[in-house]
């Protein structure tokens, strides 16, 4: 485990650090229609914050950008190699994924592996993301099925991680089971934050998920691509297979089309990155000339949307920070600014980035 200096425990809120600063504009016309107001944080691997906007202070849940966290105990308890995961397996465990047939046959691969089938998991049903799964599904009136829900994956590392370490998988969603103390611990590892001011609350898949402030969560993503000295081998190992895993299988993180983390690591070298429900968003820079000790990027957007504000803030803030060339803006362009057009589809204005991160 980390030393003292490792930690920092999260300042009393104070109003006037909360204030959230303007992100994105909306245009129609002439006018600035509306916008998106949030909060944005990069940090070095040693807790510096090299730039940030809004305030960083704020706590606000990780949501799914807590799962390549997650999965470190699954890794570094040893339980990923009894079972006999793959990358490709452990990469969709730390992912949202589209509920694509790719998807749902590695997660029933580990499911396989572990001996227990789909009716273990608890994460619940929903329509798959990719929209063309899901209008196939309508088509021959067929429901979603569990292995389709973005989280299957994650759920099925929390069964084999509940079942390595001696506890009830009927019982693995539960915070006190083995598996939940130990992706406590590791959250907190890795935040920095102790884990009695660590908020907790129930992820929309039903387990526990994990209140920091946005500091933090760019500080767990320095962390992952670049573990302290002072972390212990296993935890440090863990993290280079998640990382390697998440870069070599970015689709298994996202989806094969038109999902944000899986292009930005297709486009951008030595880079991960996670998105989180509510307008969150992480990023890890591995460790470069620029950035020897690795960097992390943390957002919110205060109004929690995710479609036009979050993909917007995220490419414009990796390009002030110089994460991304020419080339990787270029792929990741239909992510930086959207065109607003009216029914007839003209074009009437822009969504557009509308911000200085404060060096």
């Amino acid at each position: 485990m980390e030393d003292a200096r490792n930690t920092f425990t999260p300042a009393p809120p104070v109003e006037k650090k909360l204030t959230p600063a303007p992100l994105v504009e909306v245009t129609r016309g002439s006018i600035t229609e509306s916008r998106h107001h949030g909060h944005v944080v990069a940090v070095d691997g040693d807790g510096q914050v090299v730039a940030s906007l809004g305030s960083p202070e704020l706590v606000t849940y990780l949501r799914s950008s807590a799962k390549p966290l997650q999965a470190v105990p699954l890794v570094a308890s040893g339980a990923a190699d009894r079972f006999n995961f793959t990358p490709q397996e452990i990469a969709v465990a730390c992912g949202s994924h589209s509920g694509e047939p790719l998807h749902e046959e590695t997660v029933a691969a580990m499911l396989a592996k572990t001996g227990l089938g789909a009716g273990a998991l608890k994460c619940g049903v929903h329509e798959p993301f990719s929209a063309e799964v899901t209008r196939e599904l309508r088509r021959r009136g067929e429901k979603p099925r569990v292995l389709q829900n973005n989280c299957s994956g994650k759920h099925t590392g929390m069964l084999a991680l509940a079942l390595h370490l001696g506890g009830a998988p009927a019982t693995y969603d539960q915070p006190d089971n083995p598996a939940q103390l130990a992706i406590a611990r590791t959250v907190s590892q890795f935040s920095g934050v102790p884990a009695a001011s660590i908020a907790v609350g129930i992820d929309g898949c039903g387990v526990p998920v994990f209140g920091v402030p946005v500091r933090a969560m760019a500080l767990m993503y320095a962390r992952l691509v670049a573990p302290p000295d002072g972390f212990d081998a296993d935890a440090r190992a863990a993290s280079a297979r998640i990382v390697a895993a998440m870069r070599a299988h970015p689709e298994l993180v996202g989806g094969t089309r038109e999902r944000l983390d899986t292009e930005l690591m297709r486009a951008a070298g030595g880079v991960i990155s996670k998105v989180g429900a509510e307008g969150v968003y992480t990023v890890g820079v591995e460790p470069s000339a620029r950035w020897p000790r690795g960097l992390g990027l943390a957002l919110k957007i205060e109004d929690g949307e995710d479609r036009r504000a979050r993909p917007t803030v995220v490419i414009e803030s990796l390009r002030q920070l110089g994460v991304l060339d020419d080339d990787a803006l270029a792929r990741l362009a239909p992510y930086a600014k959207f065109v607003v057009r009216n029914h007839r589809g003209d074009e009437v204005g822009e969504v557009r980035p509308a911000f200085e991160l404060e060096r």
